[in-house]
């Protein structure tokens, strides 16, 4: 199904972030595929929000990131249903909080197959159309973590900072092919699982939760404020528009200040 509109592809979509994303995506015109790892019966209403009037086509993909073979698939399998792909916004990603001798290992695996190795397999999947065609947005969301480190958070912070070099040398490879790659960098962001944490440590504290988000989730950001997902989707849509063709390569920092320090 090609309607002649570009399609977007956002990884980890069903929330968050990357729900936000493909909302401000399909809102300024994208086809879009969504993708998680859980089955569709058990995603909501996602597609529904992402496009409630219907004038772009939303469609859901399953895929465990975490295989490589499913990750360079899913590539293929929107570019199947919808006839191209022009956008590649990887965002998937999940979070593990140990210190380094107590870190299971297979934590440690699967947090770098989804939150890098994902990224590898499906640009690798996805340049050659975009090249073939002279156009292409490749967004690799990072993190604070991709530019600073914290404690307890070891594969996190590795595999972020293993995002955006992947993100710095795709960039140089397709440079003179219309394709410009680009890390967004967030700090703290209020989503639905930063908002049950503040909640947890608030008990576990015995603080309220307003001290908990900013003596302690936000002491990083000068600015004590959270990162709305609005915020990070509507920087994605300038780098995906044509007057972002000289933005390639970047960490773009959005994060409250955290990184100015």
């Amino acid at each position: 199904m090609d309607n002649g509109k570009r399609v977007a592809l956002v990884t980890g979509s069903t929330s968050g972030i990357g729900l936000s994303i493909a909302s401000k995506l399909a809102a300024i015109g994208y086809n879009v595929a969504i993708n998680s790892f859980e089955p569709e019966s058990e995603i909501g209403d996602a597609p529904g929000t992402i496009a409630p009037d219907g004038n772009v086509c939303v469609r859901y993909f399953q895929a465990d990131l975490a295989d490589p073979k499913r990750a360079y698939d899913l590539v293929g399998e929107v570019v199947a249903a919808f006839g191209r792909l022009d956008v590649l916004v990887n965002n998937a990603g999940i979070q593990k909080v140990a210190p380094i001798e107590e870190f299971p290992p297979e934590d440690w695996d699967r947090i770098r197959a989804i939150s890098l190795d994902s990224a590898f397999h499906t640009i690798r999947a996805a340049l050659p159309g975009m090249a073939g065609r002279g156009w292409g947005r490749i967004i690799n969301i990072a993190s604070a973590h991709g530019l600073r480190a914290s404690p307890f958070k070891s594969a996190y912070v590795a595999t972020k900072h293993g995002v955006v070099g992947l993100t710095k040398t795709v960039a140089l490879e397709t440079a003179e092919k219309g394709i410009t790659v680009n890390a967004i960098c967030p700090g703290y962001v209020w989503t639905p699982l930063v908002a049950k944490q503040v909640a947890d440590q608030a008990k576990v504290h015995g603080l309220s939760e307003a001290d908990v988000v900013r003596e302690i989730m936000l002491a990083p950001q000068p600015t004590r404020q959270f990162v709305q997902p609005e915020e990070v989707a509507e920087l994605a849509a300038y780098l995906c528009g044509d007057m972002a063709r000289s933005i390639t390569g970047s960490a773009i920092s959005i994060d409250g200040g955290w990184t100015a320090k």
